[in-house]
């Protein structure tokens, strides 16, 4: 894999997998209601044709949606460039592989931000461990389908370990 930052979401190397596996009723972030699987209306190839008026539009969620790389990252690492748009075979697979790597950069994410705790080494250890795991792996379609029922899980039990670390006035209102 690149130097780059995984979780560096980069638009124009994805194929528009929000627009399409996101779901979303309407209200107050959503103009209107898009099921999953469904590609968006406004979307115009692999863009969005209201994108610098998606607020005015009624799209507020658009706008604060962020997948943390995960849709530029399966279509260039899992996929090659490919896109269900050119490939239809590929809606399905790719829908999925996005739902899976959306969880591996939430996980990312989550290890990243543990960094902060007060860990002790071996705790420190396995954070390192599982952040370079996750960082550093090329993805395949299968791995992807096994992930949360094998490293996500190894790294939830981790998290629920390590709540000790975290003041109690983080879970404040949760």
């Amino acid at each position: 894999m690149s130097q780059t930052d995984p979780l560096k979401t980069d638009c124009s190397k994805c194929a528009a997998l929000c627009c399409l596996v996101l779901t979303f009723d309407k209200g107050r972030d959503f103009a209107f209601d898009k099921n999953p699987g469904e590609p968006c209306r406004n979307l115009a190839g692999h863009s969005c044709s209201i994108h610098d008026r998606l607020t005015q539009e009624g799209m507020a969620g658009c706008v604060a949606y962020d997948c943390l790389g995960a849709g530029n990252r399966v279509v260039q690492e899992v996929f090659a460039g490919q896109s269900w748009r050119n490939e239809p075979r590929l809606t399905r697979v790719m829908m999925e592989a996005f739902m899976a790597m959306c969880e591996v950069h939430k996980r990312i994410d989550l290890l990243r931000a543990a960094e902060t705790l007060p860990l002790e080494p071996r705790d420190e250890q396995t954070r390192r461990d599982f952040l370079g795991r996750l960082e550093q792996h090329r993805w395949s379609g299968p791995e992807l389908n096994d992930f949360e029922v094998g490293l996500a899980l190894e790294i939830d039990i981790f998290f629920h370990m390590i709540r000790q670390y975290v003041p109690e006035e983080a879970f404040a209102g949760w």
